[in-house]
């Protein structure tokens, strides 16, 4: 097991180019499974997440093979095993998207429960209430989701709102399933994150019918069959945010590209709300940090609101800040592992429920740490960068699911990471 030793404070400045979304990548990895043939996706982050999914699609039948600069070739000629096994699903609640197109395509899936990051109650209750509306017959059976439509899926109006909004893979489970259904399905509360319309825009490149994307409101024509495609990941917001709270935590200068702020105006609202310069440059931006930073509230929302795969970025950027912040979680309430951790670190944070209080510190001090899951373990690498001494991070194997070789990119810009094995 790696871990990661960090020496700060540093000052990162630089170009650092935003890779294909892995968020993106996963639900639209798993739409090939729909098109008899092989495509051809570009821009697949090299990350451990997609690796997973790589080997779940080759256990369905599918062959896959990664070409340089993140081409991959999924050829779902035949699929005669339409079983997501779960040794490998429990690895990553993403898996989970695979569901849908087995049942459209096969007319039958047996996918095992998910697993993925530990924060908090995630149920696929939607997935499973969506497929069912189009006619599908779902049981669970030794912890596997069993779904059978052997005469095919019907097109039907469909509700997915939930307790905390929108489903984002529940959507795309119920969109990518209603594709090949027969008639016209509507999704009311679908999702609207960037990555759910990149799915749904390569599914219309596959020969799909959708309307409204980009909207909570989905209009899907059936069709009789979709083709193999050949289409680009949109750049990762996730990954970009980060490495603007990168540039902005060290009081650096970082220039971005392949970088879409159209995708997140709530990041960069707050970012400069909160004395950080942030100005469009070509096919990306520029990100300036102040030496001041200004206390805020942040409120997790869907899309087009705060992300919450950001907060634990935010939180450490404002345990900097000159005054008190306020977090609230309305995505994942639980998700406030990394809080203790960077208690450790010398920050001055309060969980009040979902919430937590955030004071000020005049700096962090370096600390051994625990990652608990893939966004508080960037949270905990943007505090090291920025505290005084070392920092060690245990269990680096979370970050390496959604950032390719985070070190071999910061420590070109000024960054001091070692990636070690664990004693």
């Amino acid at each position: 097991m790696d871990v990661f030793r960090i020496e700060g404070p540093v000052r990162l400045s630089g170009r650092v180019p935003v890779n294909g979304s892995k968020n993106a990548a996963l639900p639209i990895m798993a739409a090939a499974i729909l098109a008899e043939g092989q495509s051809s996706l570009v821009s697949v982050p090299n990350l451990s997440d997609v690796r997973v999914f790589v080997e779940l699609l080759k256990s369905l039948g599918c062959r896959v093979e990664r070409q340089a600069q993140g081409d991959m070739l999924i050829d779902s000629t035949v699929i005669d095993n339409p079983v997501g096994d779960y040794e490998i699903v429990r690895k990553m609640r993403a898996s989970i998207c695979i569901l849908g197109p087995l049942l459209a395509r096969c007319g039958r899936a047996e996918v095992s429960m998910p697993g993925g990051c530990a924060i908090g109650d995630r149920p696929i209750n939607l997935h499973v209430r969506g497929l069912r509306q189009l006619g599908a017959e779902i049981h669970l059976k030794n912890g596997y989701v069993i779904a059978e439509a052997p005469h095919g899926l019907t097109g039907a109006s469909i509700f997915l709102g939930g307790s905390f909004g929108s489903t984002v893979l529940g959507t795309a489970n119920v969109m990518m399933a209603a594709t090949l259904a027969r008639g016209r399905t509507v999704i009311e509360s679908a999702a609207c994150e960037p990555e759910i319309t990149d799915l749904a825009n390569c599914l219309n490149d596959m020969g799909a019918r959708i309307s409204g994307i980009g909207s909570p409101r989905l209009v899907i024509e059936g069709v009789g069959q979709l083709n193999p495609v050949r289409y680009t990941v949109i750049p990762d917001r996730i990954e970009a945010g980060t490495f603007m709270v990168a540039a902005a935590i060290t009081n650096g200068e970082l220039e971005l590209t392949n970088c879409r702020l159209d995708d997140m105006m709530a990041v960069v609202d707050k970012l400069r709300s909160i004395g950080i310069a942030v100005e469009s440059k070509g096919d990306g931006c520029t990100v300036v940090g102040t030496g001041k930073i200004i206390p805020a509230d942040i409120t997790t929302q869907p899309y087009p609101g705060f992300p919450t795969d950001l907060q634990a970025q935010f939180m450490a950027l404002l345990a900097l800040a000159q005054g008190n912040s306020l977090v609230i979680e309305k995505i994942f309430p639980d998700r406030f592992m990394h809080v203790a951790e960077l208690n450790r670190m010398a920050a001055d944070l309060r969980k009040e429920g979902p919430a937590v209080v955030v004071a000020g510190v005049e700096k962090l001090v370096a600390a051994p740490v625990m990652a608990s899951d893939l966004r508080a373990s960037a949270a905990l690498v943007l505090a090291g960068m920025a505290a005084e001494g070392t920092t060690t991070i245990n269990r680096v194997y979370h970050i390496d699911r959604g950032y390719e070789r985070i070190e071999e990119r910061l420590n070109p810009l000024g960054a001091k990471i070692r990636r070690e094995k664990a004693p």
